[in-house]
């Protein structure tokens, strides 16, 4: 019986919540996605909707990690580094990751300090809008990017894109800027890789010339060569020579 009592209220259950005292009062002042203009003209936007917006690009910062940083031309470095020596899964991927993470906010530092205060402080304070504090935050990290970028990578997208030429660099599009700025971490990533990869292929030639001599054809070169190989990076304090030179070429640039 009670259960049918209660399939019997269902029907008329939104007619006793919009009846309810206040709610009608309610539904009015609770506006979830609003965007009000004040008497400046700038925009103010409700709490939810600046929460949903925070949450959105929240979803997008590994993206732009990966590709408005300097992470992606100390992973693929490193990446090279570890296929060169042949040690597999030594450091493992995890490891890789965290080195480039932490190398990536040791080189971004300046232009994260910027960023906040030209733009994250500033919002902070309510002195800047939504709309105007991206805006600000986009100026240090297109200057980075500008100073990385490969002139003719930028030619390239800017032809592809149908445009002619561009008076400043503030006049590049960040739809060329971007593509640009990762083709060129690219090219200088494998650049760095093949000249680590050097040494250690000559070590591999040596040992593999020594065994064919001795008549040990059965025998992997890569198991007799790789304690050499870890030997020679140790001695020449290899992972202190990397991590400088790949920050020096950011700082160079």
């Amino acid at each position: 019986m009670m259960r049918r009592a209660l399939w019997r209220l269902l029907p008329v259950l939104p007619l006793l919540l919009s009846a309810w005292p206040g709610s009608a009062a309610a539904g009015n002042e609770l506006e979830l996605l609003s965007v009000a203009t004040a008497e400046d003209g700038t925009q103010q936007y409700s709490v939810t909707l600046q929460v949903l917006l925070l949450m959105t690009l929240l979803s997008l910062v590994p993206a732009a990690l990966i590709m408005t940083t300097s992470f992606t031309r100390i992973i693929v470095v490193l990446a090279i580094l570890r296929q060169g020596m042949g040690t597999q899964q030594t450091p493992n991927n995890q490891v890789l990751i965290g080195l480039a993470l932490f190398l990536s906010f040791f080189i971004m530092a300046p232009v994260l300090e910027r960023i906040y205060e030209e733009a994250a402080k500033p919002y902070l304070e309510e002195s800047l809008d939504a709309p105007a504090a991206i805006a600000a935050a986009g100026g240090p990290m297109r200057e980075f990017m500008m100073s990385q970028v490969r002139a003719p990578d930028l030619e390239l997208f800017a032809s592809l894109g149908g445009h002619d030429g561009f008076e400043s660099e503030a006049d590049v599009p960040f739809s060329v800027l971007l593509p640009a700025f990762v083709t060129s971490e690219l090219k200088t990533a494998f650049q760095i890789g093949f000249l680590l990869l050097l040494p250690f292929l000559i070590i591999d030639l040596v040992v593999a010339a020594v065994l064919m001599s001795m008549g040990m054809v059965m025998l992997s070169p890569l198991i007799i060569s790789l304690p050499f190989k870890i030997m020679l990076f140790v001695l020449v304090d290899g992972w202190s020579l990397v991590m400088g030179t790949l920050a020096a070429s950011f700082m160079a640039g």
